[in-house]
């Protein structure tokens, strides 16, 4: 058991480590990205099965969620970090000439990556990528959810990565709350809105900065003249990966009202295609009880038309894939954010009804719009405030790292991914160079009223 006293002798060991500047050091950062290259490709036996005794996952899909990606952000960063490190000139105003002026990035210091349960790889070492490109000392704290995962991090971590500069703690939200409470240089947190709350509250105290990775109900629009039989593929894909599970999988669809019937059709074709075995998404596995009991609520009021699945064993942590047409709009499956196997779908009149019901909730974290129309898409793009707008494709810009990736509102702050990854986890350093000749003494008081006509034009 992870205890504050250990917590608060990590974190000192850690502040020791990187006051010493070795993790400044380019090689370091290279030798430290070449590790976490070589954790994830040795690793990956080990790292699949945790993930399937998780979450019921086959080692194909964990490659696809958790270790192509995560592999991506690795290779990115280190062809990229020696250019993104560089100092930057910028022009200098007359008042401060003569001179120079640049920035340059610096590390935080010591950083805390705080992991969900649903991508438990990516999701923890693809911030911790930034971090390392940044030069930083980082507390990594997976998801208890997920513990066979935790542990086989917890393991691998000191063995490929520098042990004086990483660490993982296993355990709940306690060991969250004492990691914070040791006043860190930054918070990096991944899961939903109310314990991303907790974490800024939790960070506030110290004035830490915090990165909150969030959700909220992604709405994907279908409209009359897309490629319908694409776009369900594209959607069913998403809702089978990892159970639906995913905070960028689509959350409802608004079909324009002429091709609905034909959209369910290629809808329940595609999920029974793209199926294991067939089955129409039968009997999905969930990461707990208590989630697939939640799931479960969902199906049990929602005042719509279940048109494929329907089922839930919660006991069993399983629910299927399940098609909901036009629940209520009042229901909890049309308020809450569902993260599991479940799609409500609602017809719409036109594009711009869709928009107007997107922007009566909160800001999400991804929208989608599948249409064949440059000026529909273009007046989606331009109408839904969103943390990405993805078209004719669905959640394809998080593996892009030349995107930054996150959430506006309550779907969350911050970026990361690529550049944006290491600038989150660095300091934008400002620097002024004069000379102290000339010293023109025209600046100083006291002024007459020649000197403060030429006060005005230099300054």
């Amino acid at each position: 058991m992870v205890t504050a006293e250990h917590v608060e002798t990590t974190v000192d060991r850690l502040r020791g480590h990187f006051s010493t500047g070795a993790t400044k050091d380019l090689s370091w950062r290279y030798a430290q990205l070449d590790a976490l290259e070589k954790l994830l490709v040795e690793g990956e036996g080990r790292i699949a099965a945790a993930l399937e005794e998780d979450l019921g996952r086959p080692s194909n899909d964990s490659f696809l969620g958790d270790i192509a990606p995560t592999l991506a952000e690795v290779r990115f960063a280190r062809k990229h970090l020696a250019k993104w490190m560089k100092p930057r000139k910028v022009a200098l105003p007359l008042s401060q000439l003569p001179g120079r002026a640049w920035y340059d990035y610096e590390p935080l210091g010591v950083v805390l990556v705080i992991g969900p349960w649903n991508y438990p790889v990516y999701l923890i070492i693809g911030p911790l990528v930034g971090a390392i490109a940044a030069g930083n000392c980082a507390v990594l704290k997976p998801s208890e959810h997920a513990p066979a995962t935790a542990s086989v991090l917890a393991d691998l971590i000191p063995r490929y990565l520098d042990p004086e500069a990483f660490t993982v703690l296993e355990g709940g939200p306690e060991v969250t709350q004492a990691v914070l409470a040791q006043g860190m240089d930054h918070a990096f947190f991944t899961g939903g809105p109310e314990i991303g709350k907790a974490v800024m509250a939790a960070a506030a105290p110290h004035l830490t900065p915090v990165t909150l990775e969030l959700g909220g109900k992604c709405p994907a629009l279908v409209t009359a003249d897309a490629d319908l039989a694409v776009t369900a593929r594209r959607i069913a894909w998403t809702k089978l990966m990892n159970s639906g599970q995913t905070c960028i999988a689509p959350d409802y669809l608004l079909v324009e009202e002429s091709v609905h019937d034909e959209l369910l059709d290629q809808l329940r074709k595609a999920i029974t295609d793209l199926s294991p075995n067939r089955d129409g998404g039968r009997s999905m596995p969930i990461v707990s009880e208590r989630h697939a009991a939640r799931l479960a609520g969902l199906l049990a009021d929602h005042g719509g038309t279940v048109i494929h699945g329907g089922n839930a064993e919660p006991a069993q942590r399983r629910v299927d894939l399940t098609l909901i047409d036009q629940p209520a709009d009042d229901s909890a499956v049309m308020r809450e954010e569902i993260f599991g196997p479940i799609l409500p779908i609602v017809t719409v009149s036109s594009v711009d009804e869709a928009i107007n019901r997107i922007n009566r909730g909160s800001k999400p974290l991804a929208a989608y719009i599948f249409s064949e129309d440059p000026a529909a898409v273009a007046t989606f793009r331009e109408s839904v405030p969103a943390g990405a707008v993805v078209s004719n494709h669905v959640a394809m810009h998080v593996l892009c790292p030349t995107l930054p990736f996150g959430g506006v509102g309550n779907s969350g702050m911050g970026t990361y991914h690529g550049k944006w990854g290491f600038e989150t986890f660095s300091h934008r350093k400002s620097h002024l160079a004069r000379r102290s000749r000339p010293d023109l003494r025209v600046v100083y008081p006291p002024y007459n009223k020649l000197t403060q006509r030429l006060l005005r034009l230099i300054f």
